[in-house]
C-alpha cells in the first residue's frame, strides 16, 4: 500500500480495465442492427431455387423457423404445387429475375438445382450478398472452384 491508498495491483488492474472500455463509452460501439444485420429473434426471408424433391425437403426444413418469400423453378407445374403450400411466396421461372426483383426482400437462398448449375446459381446469389445453402458438389471441375 502506498501513502495514497493505491497498491501496485490496484493501479495495474485499474489501468488494464480502463483500456477495455471503448474510447467514447459503451454507447459508441455500433449495434448489429445499425450495421444492417437482423436481430437474432427476427425470421429470415428465404428464397428457394429448385422445387424438386431435394428442394422441397430443404424448403420444408427452412419453413419451420423462417419465411419463404420467393420460389423459383423452370418447371411451372412443380413450382405451382409448392406455391400452394406457401401462398405468400412469389413464383419465378428464372432465378436471375427473382434475384433482381426480390433482392432487398431476400436474406438467404436455398439452391437445389442439377449439379452442373450449382456454382453458377450460388455465385450469382453470393455476388448479390445473399447467404447460400447449396449441397455438394459446389463445382464439377477444379477450374470452377478456382
Amino acid at each position: 500500500m502506498s501513502e495514497l491508498g493505491f497498491s501496485r495491483r490496484y493501479f495495474f488492474f485499474g489501468s488494464l480495465l480502463a483500456g477495455a472500455i471503448p474510447r467514447g463509452g459503451f454507447g459508441s460501439v455500433p449495434t448489429l442492427p445499425a450495421l444492417g444485420h437482423k436481430p437474432f429473434g427476427e425470421k429470415l426471408n428465404i428464397a428457394v431455387i429448385g422445387c424438386g424433391p431435394q428442394g422441397t425437403a430443404d424448403m420444408t426444413a427452412a419453413a419451420h423457423t423462417e419465411n419463404i418469400v420467393a420460389v423459383c423453378d423452370v418447371d411451372e407445374n412443380r413450382a405451382a404445387a409448392v406455391q400452394k403450400k406457401y401462398e405468400k411466396s412469389t413464383q419465378y421461372k428464372d432465378y436471375r429475375v427473382m434475384l433482381d426483383k426480390e433482392g432487398k426482400n431476400i436474406d438467404a437462398v436455398t439452391i437445389a438445382v442439377p449439379d452442373f448449375m450449382h456454382a453458377t446459381v450460388a455465385l450469382a446469389c453470393m455476388e448479390r450478398g445473399k447467404h447460400v445453402y447449396v449441397e455438394k458438389p459446389l463445382t464439377t471441375t477444379p477450374w470452377e472452384a478456382r
